[in-house]
């Protein structure tokens, strides 16, 4: 019998128009352009400025180019699984509205909450439905408005995030293409190095959550740095050993985009150059769940089928995972 594996079929991306450059956070705090770029690699990044559009806005807009290059209705979609941390709301999902949004009659979603991990988790995730024959087309995105809870007063934290949305369709493959194997971990002994301490029922919204700004991002850098570039190295040579890859085999390491210096680690760890990895951190700083699909729309067109792809990420939780991708199909383009 003929294995059936969950393949990327097709790709697509949302990015807000406004950018928020080095130059203009050193108009909001004491930092630098060369301070930046030296330590994270990043030179701008793109923000969602327009109060009444939220992450689900740009998840659909992901949503709805996956549609177009895939050419299908959004009636074919059987489920839609979105990774983020910022949802518009706690609840109804952020899954909800996006099928809403797309004219997905026939779907049902829910949403992953995994941080900077969190679409390998949802691919993972959606990959069990295909491979398990309940599901033909499964719609996994990832998106983040992370302006919406950065504290732009903190220079440690406010030079790192950007907001985008990315978006893949997984449908069934029996040629060999597909994810072939992945990796997941999590760790909570150290959830208070990143985090967000407001909002939930641990500390609900009030007066005094306010004054403590309990509702922004929260980041210990040494220890995240530390932890994250032990756990994308060690998980990314581990899915390499677990299916028998060299360096050689690889033909893009595609990383969350978090710090240069992380990536640079991993790929080191990996035995591959440089050249080999995907990088788009200079341009959209780090979207949390939405990096690692953005880097495959951004490579979309140089990817061959048959190419073999390392999927690493590390995130608040802590989280971290790999996946290793058999990519599907030849650009079209």
């Amino acid at each position: 019998m003929e294995q059936v594996r969950a393949a990327i079929t097709a790709v697509g991306h949302f990015l807000p128009e406004d950018r928020l450059t080095n130059a203009d956070l050193e108009k909001l705090v004491d930092t630098t352009d060369e301070w930046i770029q030296s330590r994270t690699g990043i030179k701008e990044r793109r923000i969602l400025k327009d109060p009444a559009k939220a992450t689900s806005y740009m998840a659909t807009k992901a949503a709805n180019e996956v549609l177009r290059k895939r050419g299908i209705s959004a009636e074919e979609i059987d489920l839609v699984i979105i990774a983020t941390v910022t949802p518009d709301m706690f609840f109804p999902a952020t899954a909800c509205l996006v099928t809403a949004n797309i004219g997905a009659t026939n779907a049902w979603g829910y949403d992953v909450s995994a941080a900077c991990s969190g679409f390998l988790f949802a691919l993972s995730t959606g990959a069990q439905f295909i491979a398990s024959g309940k599901h033909k087309k499964v719609m996994v995105i990832g998106a983040d408005k992370m302006s919406s809870i950065v504290d732009y007063t903190d220079r440690t934290t406010c030079i790192l995030f950007g907001d985008g949305a990315g978006a893949v369709l997984l449908e069934p493959d029996t040629t060999g293409a597909g994810i072939i194997d992945s990796i997941e971990h999590t760790d909570g002994s150290q959830w208070a190095s990143l985090c967000m301490l407001g909002g939930g029922s641990l500390n609900p919204p009030s007066a005094a959550t306010l004054e403590q700004n309990l509702h922004r991002l929260h980041q210990e850098g040494a220890p995240v740095f530390k932890a994250a570039v032990k756990g994308m190295a060690d998980v990314s040579a581990q899915i390499m050993e677990d299916n028998n890859l060299t360096g050689e085999d690889v033909r893009y390491l595609v990383p969350h985009q978090a710090n240069l210096r992380i990536i640079d680690a991993t790929a080191r760890r990996m035995g591959i150059s440089m050249d080999k990895v995907m990088l788009n951190i200079e341009r959209y700083g780090n979207t949390t769940a939405a990096t690692i699909p953005l880097c495959l729309a951004d490579w979309e067109n140089d990817l061959k089928k048959g190419d073999n792809l390392i999927l690493a990420a590390f995130g608040g939780g802590f989280t971290w995972g790999a996946a290793y991708v058999k990519w599907a199909y030849d650009s079209k383009s």
